[in-house]
């Protein structure tokens, strides 16, 4: 591997990764985000594996004990020894640049649509291809399109499929009886959900009726553009959605919502996650990936006060709309043991692991037909809002380039949920500067 070449070139990409939030995060599968980042490092090199032992890397801490679980199942099965790393999403991708620089990645880690193209590009991944044809553990047909392609650069294969994602609403049913209304349902528009804001905030600032930031959008204001009728890319990657009229329609709406005081300011919830706010009592309603379900289903207050429901559906498209996403299992092109991290890699993405991902409620498992269990890991939750919210899937938002413009996105919508600029001009701002960021893909 060239790896002059390689670190030369993650220099002038690190910093825009630095300001990406996951699938977590917020971006996802996605999830994610910043709520990973109260995870704490697990001590350990993430070097290439030692001795006989491969190095597992992943963001997520409340991931950790389940796929800690499956992993050890493996080792029993086949005597090939794994240990996870968790690294918190904001240091996750500087550890991995970190790694490809020096020639040292993890054997097998957690890789994400925003930076698929980087790494598969700069040759830093093992293609899986023909080990994937050969399997027959690992059934790509059984995974969802969308997902699969996802990882797929040049007609390789370069990491199987983990999990999917979609987006619910969680509530707090305390503050709903209270306020004399009733639960959410899928009758609500958003609409319903604008007004329930409404009567849900206290004049003392003691309690908001919802709470979002602008890098939330996986989990935030994505599902509002795409159910509005409005898009983030167009299909071909080539051009921005945000001249759209939906697209102008949502980000309108989300901004109405907070400059009429039915938000924490953007200055608090920039300082306190959205669903630290809802675990501490502060916010009515979030809009959350089921990457969360550990952290939130497991949260005293949460569990003593909270449910979910499917998100809101527009009123004049008629579409409930939840953005997902699916994270990939990828191994270093150098690790010193290709084989035993493909092995690892087959079982995670075998039926057997996936529906103990899935039994366990790690996760919603990516291979069709394991998800039937996930519903009952928190019997006191609705968790079957966040499954029927894949009857309108939209695969999340990318292209080669997803960090630079979303990062880019997130700075710009600042301006909009201050006040400073009404939506229609920050979306006219953001078309401009996205189109030319996808016309130098080409």
């Amino acid at each position: 591997m060239k790896m002059k070449k390689i670190a030369a070139a993650l220099m002038g990409l690190s910093i825009a990764a630095s300001f990406t939030a996951c699938a977590g995060a917020s971006t996802s599968s996605s999830e994610s985000s910043s709520e990973t980042s109260k995870a704490e490092t697990t001590q350990g090199s993430s070097a290439a594996a030692s001795g006989d032992t491969l190095t597992v890397a992943i963001w997520d801490t409340n991931q950790e004990p389940g796929l800690t679980k499956i992993i050890n199942e493996f080792t029993q099965k086949t005597g090939i020894k794994a240990q996870i790393q968790v690294t918190p999403w904001d240091q996750y991708w500087t550890m991995l640049e970190a790694g490809a620089s020096g020639g040292s990645l993890p054997d097998v880690f957690w890789m994400h649509s925003n930076e698929i193209n980087k790494y598969a590009k700069y040759e830093m991944l093992l293609d899986l291809t023909d080990r994937i044809k050969s399997s027959d553990k690992v059934e790509m047909d059984k995974f969802p399109q969308d997902i699969v392609n996802i990882y797929n650069y040049d007609g390789k294969q370069f990491a199987v499929p983990k999990d999917i994602d979609t987006i619910a609403l969680w509530y707090n049913k305390k503050m709903f009886d209270e306020a004399g209304l009733k639960y959410p349902d899928e009758s609500w528009t958003w609409d319903d959900f604008k007004n329930a804001c409404a009567k849900l905030t206290k004049s003392d600032g003691s309690q908001y009726g919802y709470a979002l930031k602008p890098s939330n959008n996986q989990d935030g204001w994505y599902n509002m553009v795409y159910s509005m009728g409005g898009e983030i890319i167009s299909e071909d990657k080539k051009s921005s959605g945000f001249d759209k009229e939906g697209t102008i329609k949502a980000i309108d709406f989300m901004t109405g919502i907070i400059k009429a005081g039915y938000t924490p300011s953007y200055e608090v919830v920039n300082e306190n996650d959205p669903t630290v706010l809802f675990e501490s009592g502060k916010v009515a309603m979030i809009t959350q990936g089921s990457w969360m379900l550990a952290e939130l289903c497991n949260n005293d207050y949460v569990k003593a006060n909270a449910d979910i429901a499917p998100l809101p559906k527009d009123a004049s498209t008629g579409r409930r709309v939840s953005i997902y996403n699916g994270l990939g299992w990828a191994a270093a092109a150098n690790t010193k043991n290709p084989d035993a991290a493909w092995q690892l890699i087959e079982y995670l993405g075998s039926k057997e692991a996936q529906q103990k991902q899935s039994d366990l409620g790690i996760v919603i498992s990516a291979y069709e037909g394991t998800t039937d269990n996930w519903i009952k890991a928190y019997p006191g939750f609705n968790l079957q809002a966040y499954l029927d919210m894949m009857k309108d899937l939209q695969i999340r938002p990318y292209s080669k380039s997803t960090v630079v413009w979303e990062n880019m996105i997130s700075e710009k919508l600042i301006k909009a949920w201050t006040g400073e600029q009404d939506a229609k001009t920050v979306c006219a701002d953001i078309a401009k500067e996205m189109n030319a960021l996808l016309a130098e893909e080409e």
